[in-house]
C-alpha cells in the first residue's frame, strides 16, 4: 500500500524514453500484424508510465504504453481484466495486444482525440458529455466482477495521517512536507479520512467494478464519441468513490477559478474580503452543480439496480468529493516547492465538505 501511494504522491522527474533503445516495442506491434512503427509519426508525453503514439508502417494508428515500477504486473492486469470485462458495455480505446513479460500494451489510437481536460479549459465538457460520462460510469459498475483485483483500494493514505515514513520525508518536496504537516495537525480532518476508508468495506452491498481513477482527463473526446481510459486502478469497490471524484474534479474547477473570478470583478488592489472569497466561492459551484446533476441522473438511470437501492451512495459520494480535493493537493505537492493558494483553497472546500458530506449532496448536484 505504502509503494502505491508513493508512486501517487511522490516526488517525480519523468523525460521520455527514446523509442529505439525498446525495440521489444515494434517486436510486438510486429507480432500483432501492424508493422513497426513509422518513427516519423510518433510522439509521447510525459506520465508514470512510458508511452508511444503514431501510425505504423502499414498505416495502423495505434497507442503503446509500457508500465514501470515495481508493481507494474499489477498494475497491468488490472488494466487486461478491465479491457476483456468491458467487452462493447464500455466505450474505451481497444486493446490489441499485450506483453506481459515487458509490461506493454497495444491499444488502437484515437484520432483527434481531445481530453477531458482539454475540453473543460475551452468550456466544452457540456450537460450532454457529462450525461455520457455517466452512462459510462454506470456501465462500468454493472459489469461482470469476474476477474477484478478484489485489494483495497490504497487511498486514502491513512497510514501517512499519524506520520510519514523516513523514506517518504527524505526524498519529499517542500510542498509535500507542507500538506502533510497541515493534515497531522487537523485531528478532526484525519478522523474523517480514517472513517471514508472504513466505510469502503468488503460487506457493503454495492461493491462493484469500479475505475478507481476517476478524473476528467480520464475521458477523451473522439469523432463524436466519449471514450474512457486508463484502468490501472480498476478493482472491486465502492461505487460512491468514482461518482465523488467526477464530482469533486468540477468542485477542483470551482475552486481554482475563485481567484479569476475575484479579479475580473474587483478593482485594481481590491484586497477581497473573507465574505467576498466564500460568496465567490459558492456562486462557482452552484455553475458547475448542473453539470454534476446532468452526470448523477444518467449514472441512476443506467446503474445496476443494487446500487440504486443503496441509500447511502450520495453521501459517500459527496466525502469523496471532498477527499478528492485533499487527493488533488497531494498529487500537485509532489513537483511543487510551495503550495499554492488554489490548493489551499482547494484543501479548504473539501474539508468543509468531507466534515459534514451529507449537507453538501444537494449543492454538489448528487440528487436524484
Amino acid at each position: 500500500m505504502e509503494t502505491e501511494s508513493r508512486a501517487r504522491y511522490g516526488s517525480h522527474r519523468f523525460a521520455p524514453v527514446d523509442l529505439d533503445s525498446v525495440p521489444q516495442v515494434d517486436a510486438l506491434l510486429a507480432h500483432i500484424g501492424v508493422g513497426s512503427f513509422a518513427r516519423n509519426t510518433v510522439t509521447t508525453s510525459l506520465g508514470r508510465n512510458d508511452n508511444w503514439s503514431g501510425e505504423t508502417d502499414e498505416g495502423t494508428g495505434v497507442f503503446v504504453k509500457r508500465f514501470n515500477g515495481p508493481d507494474r504486473g499489477t498494475r497491468m492486469s488490472r488494466t487486461t481484466a478491465f479491457c476483456s470485462a468491458a467487452g462493447n458495455q464500455v466505450t474505451t480505446p481497444q486493446l490489441l495486444g499485450s506483453d506481459e513479460e515487458n509490461g506493454l500494451l497495444v491499444f488502437a489510437r484515437l484520432s483527434n482525440g481531445r481530453s477531458g481536460a482539454e475540453l473543460v479549459a475551452d468550456d466544452a465538457f457540456d450537460e450532454r458529455l457529462c450525461e455520457e460520462a455517466g452512462k459510462a460510469l454506470a456501465a462500468v459498475h454493472g459489469l461482470n466482477p469476474s476477474g477484478f483485483d478484489t485489494a483495497p483500494h490504497p487511498l486514502p493514505p491513512t497510514e501517512n495521517l499519524q506520520a510519514v515514513p523516513f523514506s517518504f520525508y527524505t526524498g519529499a518536496t517542500a510542498a509535500e512536507l507542507a500538506t502533510w504537516r497541515l493534515l497531522h495537525g487537523d485531528p478532526e480532518l484525519a478522523g474523517a479520512v480514517r472513517r471514508l476508508r472504513q466505510d469502503d468495506d468488503v460487506s457493503l452491498p454495492s461493491r462493484c467494478p469500479i475505475h478507481g481513477d476517476m478524473r476528467l482527463d480520464q475521458f477523451l473526446l473522439a469523432e463524436g464519441e466519449l471514450y474512457l481510459t486508463d484502468f490501472e486502478e480498476a478493482r472491486i469497490g465502492d461505487p460512491a468513490r468514482d461518482i465523488g471524484a467526477f464530482a469533486g474534479e468540477w468542485l477542483f474547477q470551482a475552486a481554482r477559478n475563485i481567484p479569476v473570478t475575484l479579479a475580473e470583478s474587483s478593482p485594481v488592489g481590491h484586497v477581497p474580503t473573507h465574505e467576498e472569497i466564500i460568496a465567490t466561492g459558492v456562486g462557482e459551484i452552484e455553475q458547475r452543480s448542473p453539470l454534476v446533476r446532468r452526470f448523477y441522473t444518467a449514472y441512476l438511470e443506467h446503474a445496476p439496480a443494487f446500487v440504486r437501492q443503496d441509500e447511502g451512495l450520495a453521501t459517500r459520494a459527496a466525502a469523496y468529493a471532498g477527499w478528492h480535493m485533499l487527493d488533488r493537493m497531494l498529487a500537485s505537492a509532489s513537483s511543487s516547492t510551495r503550495l499554492s493558494p488554489v490548493s489551499k483553497a482547494a484543501a479548504g472546500i473539501g474539508r468543509t465538505v468531507l466534515l459534514d458530506p451529507a449537507e453538501f449532496t444537494s449543492s454538489l448536484g448528487l440528487e436524484a
